[in-house]
């Protein structure tokens, strides 16, 4: 199984420019700039991630700074700050942005330049795949004779690169990441790629269960993104028990950047979960862009130690006190409308009719 690099923040501040020398870096292949504004769902926060990217399990080593970092070049006159690159153009264009690597020690840093596809692990996070797992926009990104970029001392380094979009790659968003590494140390870069062509936001959601007990349960469910954009899903969950309605959540935005293709399970606290019914929940999820899906389930909620049998028994045995209730009015009823309407009176009496004599004479 693939090593996944999970993306994180970056927390170092920015230093000005002005205060570092700026080091000429080998130029790339000359391309005609992307003038393209990022769209609004690439502006929300979980897409506008400068991130780091670490080879290391260990959590001491993934918490030590390398001593430098990676951040895209500032806008006209370097008052813009881009926390990430956004390019755009139909197929068969070559993109160009420039990235600046920012060396704050005081030593000598080598640095090698890849570009990698982004993808969504399996609970949603942000990651990149290894160069060789590459095939994407990734393998679009070159660097040209600056791949690798030695940083003197507390020096500023530009390096130029190019997306070569091939002629026939599908519209839609391509996530990559421009990825720096010093002795297996990499700090990577958002880069949000969008092909010209039809959008399409589409989404489903499946799965959808119930785990734990009281109040530990969570609604578990799984969101995949059947379109070709990158989306921001919100959730919203409708209960309805056999006594009632529960308790679900109302809307909320899923903390989550779903990207084309990918599937994730995900988990949603339910405090409102009651202690013993039969539940149906409705599930529904929405994203910019007209995505819209919905999904149900019905799971039981019980109190603890007590079986699935049990509880059925326990609602059933409900259900069927008030349909006895109904079928003994039902009896009472018909039997009324067979006995006399005032029971105390005394009945009719029946005269018997004359019996004829037979004399042979005529009347």
């Amino acid at each position: 199984m693939p090593v996944l690099h999970t993306l994180l923040r970056l927390g170092v501040p920015l230093l000005a420019a002005a205060a570092l020398p700026t080091v000429p870096a080998p130029p790339a292949a000359a391309a005609p700039p992307a003038a393209a504004a990022p769209p609004a769902a690439a502006a929300s926060p979980a897409a506008a991630w400068a991130v780091a990217v670490s080879a290391s399990a260990a959590p001491a080593a993934a918490a030590e700074e390398p001593g430098w970092r990676a951040e895209p070049v500032s806008g006209s006159g370097g008052s813009a700050v881009r926390p990430y690159f956004y390019l755009a153009g139909p197929p068969g264009t070559v993109l160009e942005d420039r990235l600046a690597l920012v060396n704050t020690t005081g030593q000598e840093h080598t640095v090698t330049l890849r570009g990698a596809d982004a993808h969504n692990t399996a609970d949603g996070a942000l990651a990149v795949r290894p160069a060789r797992e590459s095939t994407d926009a990734g393998s679009w990104i070159s660097f040209g004779a600056g791949t690798t970029v030695k940083l003197p001392p507390r020096t500023r380094a530009v390096v130029p690169f190019t997306v070569t979009v091939p002629p026939a790659s599908p519209p839609g968003d391509h996530p990559a990441a421009v990825v720096a590494t010093e002795a297996g140390r990499e700090v990577g870069v958002r880069v949000h790629l969008r092909v010209g062509g039809p959008a399409l936001a589409a989404l489903t959601v499946e799965d959808v269960a119930v785990r734990g007990r009281g109040a530990g349960r969570v609604v578990s469910y799984t969101l995949v993104n059947r379109g070709n954009v990158t989306l921001a899903p919100r959730l919203a969950i409708r209960a309805e028990g056999r006594f009632g309605e529960v308790a679900g959540r109302a809307p909320r935005a899923v903390p989550v950047e779903l990207l084309p293709g990918r599937r994730v399970t995900l988990t949603e606290p339910w405090p409102g979960a009651p202690v013993l019914d039969r539940v149906e929940l409705i599930l529904t999820v929405t994203a910019p862009g007209g995505a819209r899906a919905t999904a149900a389930a019905s799971v039981w909620c019980l109190p603890g130690g007590i079986s699935g049998r049990t509880g059925a028994g326990l609602l059933a045995l409900g259900g069927a006190i008030p349909a006895a209730l109904v079928l003994v009015r039902i009896r009472r009823s018909r039997r009324a409308r067979r006995e006399p309407a005032d029971a105390s009176a005394p009945a009719p009496v029946r005269t018997p009719a004359p019996d004829h004599e037979l004399t042979g004479a005529s009347r």
